[in-house]
């Protein structure tokens, strides 16, 4: 009989508590080992229960979530799900939880609770069970970088750069941002998070970088040493008007039930701009965007995706190396060089 997952559920809310433990105990691969309402009452029964995962609310009384959560990190690292607020509060919160070591997140519905976090329950198992399986991966918060390295684009045929993510994506996207220098090619990014979440963290990764980082909320010619964020509810894509590519955005269907879905950015740039481009596949749950970039590597385009040891979740980079859709796999610390390295490559 396969052993079932540990779950200890840390929240203040009793019906909460309630709703999660009704939810994950209704999955067969799913054991809720205890719940706890503050994180010294958590402390202890991580302790008695050896939980495999931790469901952890960000607001809590005695000891915030994220004080917690670091000192958890540091102590006895191991994989947690935030339950967050749909809020700009909540946002900042979660997004510097997931800086910390969290593995993801899941939004706590701000109307309708029992009616929303059933319609969640599918959602939140997937994650508990994915956090379960998931590399535990602690960074330290860094400062500004960029400067490290430098491209010097101007004679290379390379036009822009696009990037997909999911989960353990924030973390991986900014690590590999903060390395790049200025002098780049735009480059495109679309990682599936809230919509209140990607205003937070498009502001969050323009202050921890030189290159330009927006939010994509209208039609907008690409420039270089700009980074463009998909928002979270819109699908980012490229098009090409008179010789200039733009970034735009559309609220069509869902793709891979995302949106922003990867494969709709990676269509768009095999289409647009083809084997001028440079195109990454980071950590992951799911396929999406693994058969668009197997579309770029017929174009002749750059792909490449995070290594299984450095992602958080190997779902979708290992996806699109198993369509043989990959042209080099490296460690997540690699990619800013590689990218820089196929840029100097790349001549007109």
């Amino acid at each position: 009989m396969k052993k079932k997952i540990k779950v200890l559920i840390v929240d203040d809310s009793a019906l909460i508590k309630l709703l999660l433990t009704e939810i994950l105990s209704n999955d067969a691969e799913l054991e809720v080992v205890g719940v706890a309402s503050d994180p010294y009452e958590a402390r202890e029964k991580i302790k008695r229960t050896q939980p495999d995962v931790l469901t952890l609310d960000v607001e809590m009384p005695k000891m915030d979530g994220l004080t917690f959560l670091a000192n958890l990190m540091r102590l006895r690292p191991m994989p947690v799900v935030m339950i967050s607020t749909l809020t700009a509060n909540g946002a900042e919160v979660t997004l510097k939880a997931l800086e910390l070591g969290a593995f993801d997140f899941v939004c706590k519905p701000a109307t309708d609770v029992k009616g929303s976090l059933n319609d969640y329950a599918n959602e939140i198992c997937a994650k508990v069970k994915a956090a379960a399986r998931s590399n535990v991966i602690h960074s330290e918060p860094l400062g500004k970088r960029g400067k490290s390295i430098t491209a010097s684009n101007s004679q290379s045929s390379i036009k822009l750069i696009a990037i997909g993510a999911s989960t353990g994506g924030t973390e991986a996207i900014k690590e590999v941002i903060i390395r790049l220098p200025t002098d780049l090619p735009p480059i495109l990014i679309t990682q599936h998070i809230p919509d209140v979440f990607s205003s937070s963290y498009a502001k969050r990764l323009n202050s921890l970088t030189e290159l330009s980082v927006i939010e994509v909320r209208e039609k907008m010619p690409l420039k270089n040493g700009f980074v463009y964020i998909a928002p979270g509810d819109d699908h980012l894509f490229v098009s090409k008007q008179g010789g200039t590519l733009y970034a735009n955005i559309k609220k069509t269907e869902l793709v891979n039930r995302h949106r922003p879905s990867v494969d709709v950015l990676f269509d768009s740039v095999a289409d647009v701009v083809g084997k001028d481009s440079i195109n990454v596949i980071l950590t992951g749950m799911g396929s999406d965007g693994a058969k668009g970039m197997l579309k770029l590597k017929q174009t002749g385009a750059v792909t490449l995706a995070q290594d299984k040891d450095s992602s958080v979740v190997w779902g979708m980079p290992g996806a699109a190396v198993n369509l043989d859709a990959v042209g080099a796999i490296y460690p997540l610390v690699k990619i800013p060089e590689a990218i820089v390295s196929y840029i100097k490559q790349a001549k007109v």
